[in-house]
């Protein structure tokens, strides 16, 4: 397939979701070109001839693919002809004759130099400078670098530089078994441990034509929920935190906290980690249904009271409003998703377009479109979102059963499979290659923090350095989702 035929395929209705390499430039690198559409996620592979290192870039015609061809070019030194601007993004600067990860090749090398080179900019003009913003930060934020290009208080460009979060997970991945690797993905990005286990799952799950009982795919729906709930707590209690608002603060990480050792009380993990298991869900809940049920009720209307005092807060809604829009052509045009998309007017979301486990068995609640693309809308949104999860959970907790089928046997033969879910952050994907041993030969997650990061610095028009903690904290980012 030529870039040209993908291209064409995005113009009839699918949606550029990801791309990841495989393989090497010697040997010959494959391309592989994710396209979600509804009901699946289909795969168009750019195969390049051993030797080649060079192909026409898909950004000047596909802008989402911005990020995912720096990636590549950092991985496996390829270079996309036409691509606007090749800064690294998940390695620092390679040397001439220095030898890249690539993954799915047979040869990965084990060190990579830290770089400490000047920083990059991206506008000119009098009176204009820039400075670093991170790695390390107050607080407990994740280790970041954003080069802020300012003459003084307006912010025409940020500059990106993640790399420092950078682990080799893809390489980790090859060579474990589908039952070691899900204990990986379920830590490539920690406040998404769910989505990526049952992203990792599915792709396994395709690959040998199983399906989970319905008990398994209740529980899993069921953590997968409340990791919902807890994230967005996350963001409301750092934009209030950017407000100044103390006792919103205390209020939301405490609610917070509840979810968290609620989570802990039904698995024995307050991430949710060791429940979802190839095949299924490895035990049932500890919690019974009557239990989990009061709890739930009990701490929504906690959550939602408090909710509501803070969108009745003046000085807070000021804050939100009009700052950090992205409008809904430059969404679809760049696929955002999550609640970042949504609130610009996206509609896509996996739980329901790509639907899994056991959400078609559920009843949807339809919240109300937003369209203007703030801080304020992204808010919203995640309200919108923990009600709909509030609901969800009581739907599951009237379908638990104490069935002692928990798991289906699960034996992937070789090839190619796609999962996904949707993290609070929007879709996970997996791209899973698995070889004749039954081994993981290439697996390559993409979260939604590295597809929505990479626009970031465009919410930045017209507005303020004081700003700045507002719209990072609307995006709900997670750093390690992005280079892991």
């Amino acid at each position: 397939m030529t870039a040209e035929d993908i291209l064409a395929r995005i113009g009839d209705g699918a949606r550029f979701a990801a791309l990841a390499g495989d393989g090497d430039l010697t040997e010959g690198l494959t391309l592989h070109v994710l396209l979600a559409r509804p009901g699946g996620v289909d795969v168009a592979d750019l195969a390049l001839p051993p030797g080649c290192d060079r192909y026409p870039a898909l950004t000047p015609g596909i802008p989402a693919a911005f990020w995912y061809e720096r990636k590549l070019h950092d991985l496996y030194g390829v270079l996309p002809l036409g691509h606007p601007r090749l800064d690294p993004l998940v390695l620092p600067h390679a040397e001439d004759n220095e030898p890249l990860p690539s993954p799915g090749a047979a040869f990965h090398p084990a060190h990579v130099e830290p770089d400490e080179r000047a920083l990059p900019s991206h506008v000119a003009g009098t009176g204009l400078f820039s400075f670093p913003h991170g790695p390390v930060r107050s607080g407990v934020f994740e280790s970041v670098e954003y080069v802020v290009e300012t003459p003084g208080e307006d912010i025409p460009h940020v500059n990106v530089r993640p790399h420092f979060k950078h682990r080799g997970l893809e390489v980790r991945f090859e060579g474990m078994s589908p039952e070691h690797a899900v204990l990986l993905a379920e830590r490539v990005e920690g406040i998404a441990s769910v989505a990526h286990a049952l992203a990792f799952c599915h792709a396994v799950e395709e690959l040998a034509g199983a399906q989970p009982p319905l008990a398994a795919q209740l529980v899993r729906v069921l953590h997968a929920e409340l990791e919902r709930i807890a994230n967005h707590l996350d963001v409301a209690m750092k934009l209030a935190d950017a407000a100044g608002l103390a006792v919103a603060v205390a209020r939301f990480g405490w609610h917070k906290e509840r979810v968290l050792r609620l989570v802990s009380a039904l698995c024995g993990s307050r991430f949710g980690r060791g429940v979802a298991i190839p095949g299924g869900i490895r035990a049932l809940p500890l919690l019974g249904r009557d239990a989990l049920r009061s709890t739930a009720d009990k701490l929504r209307r906690d959550v939602e009271a408090d909710a509501a005092a803070l969108m009745q807060t003046a000085s807070f809604l000021d804050r939100l409003r009009g700052t950090g829009p992205l409008d809904e052509a430059f969404a679809l045009e760049h696929g955002l998703l999550g609640p970042v998309g949504r609130a610009s007017g996206t509609e896509d979301d996996a739980r329901w377009q790509r639907p899994y486990d056991a959400y078609p068995k559920l009843t949807r609640r339809r919240a109300p479109e937003h369209r203007d693309g703030d801080v304020m809308a992204r808010l919203r949104v995640r309200w919108d979102e923990v009600a709909e999860s509030f609901d969800l959970l009581g739907q599951i907790a009237d379908l638990l059963s104490d069935d002692d089928v928990l798991s289906v046997p699960v034996e992937p033969v070789a090839g190619q499979a796609v999962g996904w879910a949707e993290a609070p952050q929007g879709e996970v994907l997996y791209f899973l290659d698995v070889g004749a041993g039954g081994l993981v030969r290439r697996c390559a997650p993409r979260s939604a923090s590295f597809h929505n990061l990479a626009v970031f610095s465009r919410a930045f028009r017209g507005d303020v350095l004081t700003d700045f903690p507002f719209i990072e904290a609307s995006f709900g980012l997670s750093i390690a989702g992005v280079v892991m």
